[in-house]
């Protein structure tokens, strides 16, 4: 964000506690794959297989479930809301800066 000149606050105080607040009503959050449960059909089945599966299906859908909340919530409050999985930040970073560039730009 720095280097892109994106002028932002980092671990703002809002609903949800986005990593990120650019401009004055766009959070943005970093997710991992693995908490957020990014491909949940295939995640869930995995966790089934696994040690203590019933906590983790718990766990990770509540994780879920919360994410849609916020969601919900900030995007009440005014904001637009854009998510981005770990792999997306780490391997595609250009185009996670294109997407922030672009909702930066419509708010303007």
């Amino acid at each position: 964000l720095r280097r892109a000149g994106v002028k932002f606050k980092m671990y703002p105080r809002i609903v949800g506690n986005p990593d990120f607040l650019v401009g004055q009503r766009i959070a943005v959050f970093c997710d991992s794959s693995f908490w957020h449960g990014r491909n949940w059909k295939r995640l869930k089945a995995q966790l089934e297989r696994g040690s203590n599966a019933s906590y983790w299906v718990a766990h990770i859908a509540r994780n879920r479930s919360r994410d849609r909340r916020v969601n919900a919530a900030l995007r009440r409050m005014g904001y637009e809301v854009l998510r981005f999985w770990d792999d997306e930040v780490f391997g595609r970073p250009a185009d996670c800066m294109t997407k922030i560039k672009k909702a930066a730009a419509a708010e303007s």
